[in-house]
């Protein structure tokens, strides 16, 4: 069977869910397909170009993100997209490492392009429109890396610290973490997110101030 970049990027998908970013190989891959790992280079030029395409992919597996009918409503589309984000970077192991470690799709920045537009509807400047939504995706992105990380790590070692001992070494701390709870759970996902939201609405809040 004839090798497809289709196939390709499928294939590498599957093991990247099997054996994570550091276990991805050209050579794995290729023993994979049943191929010679030069017959990859036939289609992609050097792994980042296939692992470009390979974020490319599971975005396109999330696609369907809704239009921003009423402006009035800005915050709550910035959510959902957010949302929606960490459920992408999440549907793939170590999904938020590969999306940081390549580079943007022309069908990216189109999105961005109108997610600016729409958030120029609701009375941002273009300027504030993007560097909020950046502000929002370095933070779901974070987010997510500490989400997948944390998995990594809790499989390696299961052992606890004396509780009694960080107590009295961190009261602060443990208050507001007894308080808060998980910092990779949903709870601590929204907090985070409705803090970067606030801000945004104060930047607007003070533009419209000042016309």
């Amino acid at each position: 069977m004839a090798l497809e970049k289709g196939m390709i990027v499928e294939t590498a998908l599957r093991l990247l869910d099997e054996v994570g970013l550091d276990g991805l190989t050209l050579r794995r891959l290729a023993a994979e397909l049943g191929v010679q790992a030069p017959a990859l280079y036939w289609h992609y030029k050097n792994k980042q170009q296939l692992l470009d395409a390979m974020a490319a992919a599971m975005a396109s597996e999330h696609e369907g993100r809704p239009v921003l009918t009423e402006p009035a409503l800005w915050r709550e589309w910035v959510a959902d997209n957010a949302r929606r984000d960490r459920a992408m970077l999440n549907s793939r192991r170590d999904g938020a490492r590969l999306a940081a470690g390549t580079r943007p799709s022309p069908e990216m920045f189109a999105l961005v392009e109108r997610a600016v537009e729409a958030l120029e509807l609701a009375g941002f400047t273009a300027v504030d429109a993007a560097r909020g939504l950046f502000a929002v995706s370095g933070y779901v992105a974070g987010f997510v890396l500490e989400e997948q990380a944390d998995r990594t790590r809790r499989g390696v070692d299961e052992s606890m610290p004396d509780m009694a001992e960080f107590q009295a070494r961190y009261p602060r701390l443990m208050a507001a973490l007894t308080e808060a709870g998980d910092p990779q759970g949903e709870e601590s996902f929204e907090a985070g997110l409705a803090l970067l939201l606030d801000g945004m609405r104060l930047r607007l809040s003070n533009e419209r101030a000042a016309n």
